[in-house]
């Protein structure tokens, strides 16, 4: 790679904008970040919101189509990998070193018990039962 960078959007700000927005402010704060400006970005999904002055191309699969994109999904999954287990250091409970943030019957128990933290996301259904948010 040439360059690269993660784009990182907080739990309150996907709450806000829903998470499909906040996949694609990521990539424009990334792009943002990078040392070198891009010619076109490949993107992997099939819809995005343009970047300014940078024509892009959607992809579906396109991990399995193109190794930059492969590359650029393993880069986020082991960033995330990284901080869920620094979450989990600051907050043991909830077993982020294990379910990487999915929500596991543990995590699920964990957040009954103790309530959430701020880096839960309270619009998610996070003790699946459907409820839309929590009260705590």
């Amino acid at each position: 790679a040439t360059a690269w960078a993660v784009g990182i959007v907080s739990p309150a700000e996907i709450d806000e904008i829903n998470i499909l927005r906040a996949s694609f402010l990521a990539m424009h704060r990334a792009v943002d970040r990078l040392s070198v400006r891009p010619q076109h970005l490949l993107i992997d999904g099939n819809r995005f919101q343009p970047y300014p002055d940078t024509p892009h191309t959607t992809v579906v699969k396109g991990d399995g189509k193109y190794l930059s994109i492969a590359a650029a999904s393993i880069l986020a999954k082991t960033y995330r990998d990284d901080y869920m287990n620094r979450l989990h250091q600051e907050f043991p409970v909830y077993d982020w070193d294990r379910n990487k943030g999915y929500p596991t019957k543990k995590h699920r128990a964990a957040i009954a018990c103790h309530g959430t933290t701020p880096y839960h996301r309270l619009t998610f259904n996070l003790l699946g039962d459907g409820q839309l948010a929590l009260d705590f």
